[in-house]
């Protein structure tokens, strides 16, 4: 889907929540996705970057401010027409479901009286699991089962993708695996995604990167710009440094804690 020119397709607007009386969580955040980008949304555990998330796709309400979506407040819409919309992916997944690969793929259609353009069987051949559609989600590997929930999200045709932690617990295989996936999707469906993550390794592949703390938003660009070693040391409480080698690769150095 594609936004009106020069109107975001998410916006939060001086957004604030609280979980508690006392304090707000957010307080007074402000930011917008345009279409197309790809976002990482890096902090800390407990930064805020789960609540973000489910502002944005209505699990959660603000206590003040507002979120709009292409341009319309969120909870103006329909919980099936917002699925058109936008899919949310949560950071805990229950992976003991007693269903088969195609019937969980399948729920993705929920939100439409008639089907859009894409099938089972093409949401499938996109991630990569056209020969797994008969196998029980439980007997797939973790890289299998997420990129499960992904062709999922995908049978939605979703023009906003909010993943919270999906790279959580897979091996660095897996990782890097569903991070292409992910790139090759976009460009293929023209979808934008948002990413929850805490690897700041991980948060360097990105072209675009929000760095959260205590539900505020530290900086906003690209990766050169903010992850630097004073914003990193505020975000992580830990003194980091991305440096490069001779062959012009970047790596991470650490403050001696030893």
């Amino acid at each position: 889907m594609s936004s009106p020119r020069n109107q975001p397709i998410l916006l939060f607007n001086n957004v604030s929540f609280t979980y508690a009386e006392d304090k707000p969580f957010i307080d007074g955040l402000t930011f917008s996705m345009e279409d197309g980008e790809f976002i990482g949304l890096l902090g800390s555990n407990g930064s805020g970057k789960s609540t973000i998330l489910k502002l944005a796709c209505g699990i959660l309400r603000q206590s003040a401010g507002y979120v709009s979506l292409w341009g319309k407040p969120l909870t103006a819409y329909r919980n099936k027409d917002r699925a058109k919309l936008l899919c949310y992916l949560p950071q805990l997944l229950d992976l003991q479901v007693p269903f088969r690969v195609r019937e969980l793929v399948s729920m993705g259609l929920y939100p439409y009286d008639i089907p859009p353009g894409i099938t089972v069987d093409e949401a499938l051949e996109l991630v990569g699991l056209a020969d797994k559609s008969d196998v029980f989600v439980m007997n797939l590997s973790g890289g299998e089962r997420r990129r499960t929930f992904i062709a999922m999200t995908l049978l939605q045709e979703a023009g906003l993708v909010l993943l919270d932690e999906p790279l959580a617990n897979l091996d660095i295989k897996y990782q890097l695996e569903l991070l292409r996936l992910l790139r090759e999707l976009q460009a293929q469906k023209n979808i934008s995604v948002i990413m929850a993550l805490h690897d700041i390794n991980m948060a360097m592949q990105f072209p675009k990167v929000m760095l959260i703390k205590e539900g505020k938003i530290l900086s906003s660009g690209s990766p050169e710009h903010v992850l630097t070693k004073d914003l990193l040391k505020e975000a992580f409480d830990v003194g980091i440094e991305i440096r490069k080698d001779g062959s012009g690769a970047t790596y991470m150095s650490y403050e001696n804690f030893l």
